[in-house]
């Protein structure tokens, strides 16, 4: 894991997640905790900065399809079910785009929007509850950030910790 506050490309900064082996299957509490990972940012701009910004715009875009795909591909609704929602448009009269419909119906539609809506909500509560808790433990971060502008994961568990970050390299 690496944490920069060096912008690359459009983004202003960057958290990588790095996977630790090889991994083709996540169980429903681990999507949840990526959502929650990736709703930090806009948490994070309330509680820090006290206003928002379009900072976080990709990763709430990226939590957004995440929560959606747990809901009409993966079947991890609880009001929804273990069914596919298939929302592949398909194109009608022989290819040509005079008109396009979906495998659900509207009702089914506002429920999968109402579904995603709970679980991207979850999230930023958690993700709210949890910065909140740990506010001295991430202002002790955004110190070692600004100086050493990008941390790994032993620098980022020392700065997390209040250990000494004097060995965190330039």
């Amino acid at each position: 894991h690496k944490v920069s506050i060096i912008p690359r490309g459009h983004a202003l900064g960057v958290t990588q997640h790095l996977p630790e082996k090889d991994k083709y299957s996540y169980h429903k509490e681990e999507l949840i905790d990526r959502i929650k990972i990736l709703m930090g940012g806009r948490v994070a701009e309330e509680l820090f900065i006290g206003r928002i910004t379009t900072g976080a715009g990709n990763d709430i875009e990226r939590a957004t399809q995440l929560a959606r795909n747990m809901v009409i591909m993966w079947g991890m609704s609880e009001n929804l079910g273990p069914v596919h929602y298939g929302e592949n448009e398909q194109q009608v009269f022989l290819g040509r785009e005079l008109g396009k419909r979906t495998q659900v119906s509207e009702a089914t539609s506002e429920k999968i929007d109402d579904e995603v809506q709970k679980l991207i909500d979850f999230a930023y509560q958690e993700a709210r509850n949890i910065l909140d808790t740990h506010k001295d433990a991430v202002e002790r971060l955004v110190a070692v950030l600004m100086e050493h502008e990008t941390l790994d994961k032993e620098d980022i568990v020392k700065a997390l910790d209040g250990g000494n970050t004097d060995a965190v390299p330039n």
